[in-house]
């Protein structure tokens, strides 16, 4: 390559999935291995999705475009579902469909954010996060981590670090990469900030439908007039196991989402149809499906705990939930990363170092408990046991 290339791209770090999977090479061939590394369901759709898209794909209709912001069925049968799970006052016009939950949020911050704007991130933050603002040119003001709280936000500190450029708090629950859910009444306080502030809050909610005991997530969606100053990113690859099909949403005020289209149109022009179709047909029949797989993940979350427990463990589990454990390690003056490479090599063990989820966090590791089975957990956790500072 002879030409130039943005020196905001070029400053910003390589995708960690990609990089850790590049340390299989060297992995340790005598041990299976135990992927911890990516956060996916390691179940597929139930039989009764794959049947029903089958069917759609002998629609012609399937094969082109939808309106932008996604087939108006699709978006009320994600409207009831909302019914159901937040009590939402919400209709079609304040959703756009969306490739992935990733996808939302590149819509969300270039229809907030100009370069040189910035946004309040709360470590440790999904590396995804602010790997995109760097790109666009917008700042990310972190707000610090606090390993008593798990990494919770603390109102007090992040109203701190609003300045006149801030133009959103963003934030992931169930987090990305700690499990911790922050609670209704905190994310009430953060919501009366960013309204007082004249400011977003945006919430990252991938993980919704894993929440303990299937409890509402909070009740910002239950006023009339959320949207003032909420906007909400969604990933149904998770809920349905359709990580493959990218399935997200992006939900605000119908005129963000008005505004949101018209970097929708240049950046996919739409979510694709038979994604629409997997997603409707998840709001429609699948709750008692994804109701399951909650208990199966807060099953595995618990065995984890459990055996993290007992006595002998080196590793420190610091925060946790049914799809992720953020783990201190105990190598003194080594980085996540080596000590993640070095799980690889020696252990068989392949997961994310804890410097990719922000500066400041080399002690910590990332684990996803989507790829490991109830049955595999206790020998996980030897292998930490087993390894020598």
């Amino acid at each position: 390559m002879k030409f130039p290339v943005s020196e905001l791209i070029e400053r910003v770090h390589p995708p960690p999935i990609s990089e850790v999977k590049g340390w299989l090479a060297g992995a340790n061939q005598k041990l299976s291995l135990i992927d911890l590394c990516q956060a996916i369901p390691d179940y597929p759709p139930p039989p009764e999705l794959i049947d029903h898209l089958e069917q759609v794909m002998r629609d012609p209709l399937t094969s082109r475009y939808s309106i932008d912001e996604g087939l108006l069925e699709v978006r009320e049968a994600v409207c009831r579902g909302y019914r159901a799970l937040y009590d939402a006052c919400i209709d079609p016009s304040q959703i756009c469909l969306t490739i992935g939950a990733s996808q939302a949020l590149w819509l969300a911050m270039v229809t907030l954010c100009r370069a040189g704007d910035e946004v309040i991130v709360q470590l440790p933050a999904y590396f995804d996060h602010p790997m995109a603002l760097a790109v666009l040119g917008i700042r990310a003001v972190f707000a610090p981590f606090d390993e008593s709280t798990g990494g919770l936000p603390d109102v007090a500190a992040i109203a701190g670090l609003i300045s006149e450029k801030t133009r959103a708090i963003l934030l992931v629950t169930p987090s990305n990469p700690t499990g911790a859910v922050i609670p209704p009444e905190t994310i009430r306080e953060l919501h009366q900030l960013a309204r007082r502030r004249d400011v977003a809050l945006v919430l990252d909610e991938t993980y919704n439908s894993f929440i303990t005991g299937g409890v509402r997530p909070h009740d910002l969606f239950r006023a009339p007039c959320w949207g003032d100053h909420f906007v909400h990113i969604a990933s149904f690859g998770k809920t349905f196991a359709l990580t493959g099909y990218r399935a997200g949403m992006l939900a605000a005020s119908s005129k963000f989402i008005e505004h949101a289209l018209k970097a929708q149109d240049t950046m996919a022009v739409c979510q694709p149809r038979v994604t629409q179709h997997a997603v409707q047909y998840g709001f429609e029949h699948l709750s008692g499906w994804v109701a399951r797989n909650r208990v199966m993940m807060e099953r595995r979350h618990e065995v984890f705990r459990a055996e993290m427990a007992k006595p002998g463990n080196p590793f420190r589990l610091v925060a946790s939930g049914p799809f992720f454990g953020w783990v201190a390690h105990p190598c003194a003056g080594k980085s996540g990363r080596e000590v993640a490479k070095r799980l690889v090599e020696e252990s068989g063990m392949l997961l994310l170092p804890g410097e990719v989820f922000g500066p400041g966090l080399e002690g910590y590791l990332r684990l996803a408990f989507g790829n490991i089975t109830e049955e595999t957990i206790p020998e996980a956790v030897r292998r930490f046991r087993a390894l020598n500072p």
